[in-house]
């Protein structure tokens, strides 16, 4: 079972306060508040798009291809909603959307993916920019409602693009160096999870603490790491066939985790600098890196967020 060893306490909306000034507005520095860039210049296009009928199967697919999330759009072009890599980790075993295959789809794997459509899953009011609407007061709406994904709407909710935590922080970086310490961003005790544990623990652990990322550890050593999108391969590639006797989804989702996590995790000592952190990132394609000590032993993990938060509220 996930496990705190050490802990990094309560969910990530909690995490997000020390962002927050007294009066609830968002910490940010007075450079942040001059970026006047709106949306339709910083959107990415085109985006990965589904009907709210697309089967389960066929979202996971296509995440599959490498998108961390997937807008769900309705005749016209008109944005209907969102569904994130967490909404299917939720629903495959980690949280209370598991209910309907238990119930709907009596635990059955083929019917779980193949016969409920995404529409069960999307969120149906997702925050939303608008093109015209500039950096700061979206970063703001990032913070404020905990999400690292935008969709980039027209006024009318037309779809024009998406605007992502990743897409931020590689507009602001600025150099290698910031002079910011990865100690000085770090929060740990950070959720983890064992290598006996099983795939399904792993998403309860991911849904019940709100962490897309859980280290993987024997003895607080590091020995790999399992995230949202690592599971999604998982079923999107069709990989979880390979564990199945039966139709029972259980049974797939109780193999160890060692059989989804990778192993070659990308760490970083506490004393870098989080430029650095931010460039060894990019370089491996990854939303997250492992701060170690000589040992090898854990000491936090620092995301994407963690990085653009950093950047956007540093006075240095």
């Amino acid at each position: 079972m996930g496990h705190v060893g050490p802990r990094r306490g309560a969910p990530k909306r909690i995490e997000q306060h020390r962002w927050l000034r007294s009066d609830g507005t968002p910490n940010f520095s007075d450079r942040i508040y001059r970026k006047t860039e709106d949306m339709e210049l910083l959107a990415k296009r085109p985006v990965a798009s589904v009907a709210s009928s697309t089967p389960v199967m066929e979202a996971l697919e296509e995440m599959n291809k490498g998108y961390r999330s997937l807008l769900v759009v309705k005749a016209g072009g008109y944005l209907e909603g969102i569904v994130v890599a967490m909404d299917f980790v939720n629903y495959l075993g980690g949280g209370e959307l598991y209910n309907i295959i238990i119930n709907r789809h009596n635990y059955n794997i083929y019917s779980a993916l193949n016969n409920e459509s995404v529409g069960t899953l999307m969120n149906k009011n997702p925050i939303v920019a608008y093109i015209d609407e500039s950096l700061p007061h979206v970063l703001e709406r990032m913070v404020l409602n905990n999400v690292g994904v935008i969709p980039v709407v027209t006024r009318d909710n037309k779809v024009y693009g998406i605007i992502t935590e990743k897409d931020i922080l590689d507009f602001l970086s600025a150099g290698p160096s910031m002079g910011i310490k990865v100690s000085e961003i770090m929060s740990s005790p950070v959720i983890t999870t064992s290598s006996s544990s099983s795939l399904r623990d792993a998403m309860k652990t991911m849904v019940k603490f709100g962490f897309r990322r859980l280290p993987v550890i024997r003895d607080n050593i590091v020995e790999g790491i399992v995230t949202a999108m690592d599971i999604i391969r998982f079923f999107g590639s069709h990989r979880v066939f390979n564990y199945t006797t039966t139709s029972n989804i259980e049974e797939a989702t109780n193999i160890p985790i060692e059989e989804v996590m990778v192993k070659e995790v990308v760490t970083i000592n506490p004393s870098a600098d989080v430029g650095d952190a931010a460039k060894l990132m990019a370089e491996r394609n990854v939303g997250s890196i492992l701060v170690v000590n000589e040992y090898y032993e854990l000491l936090d993990i620092v995301s994407e967020r963690d990085i653009l938060y950093a950047i956007a509220t540093s006075r240095r």
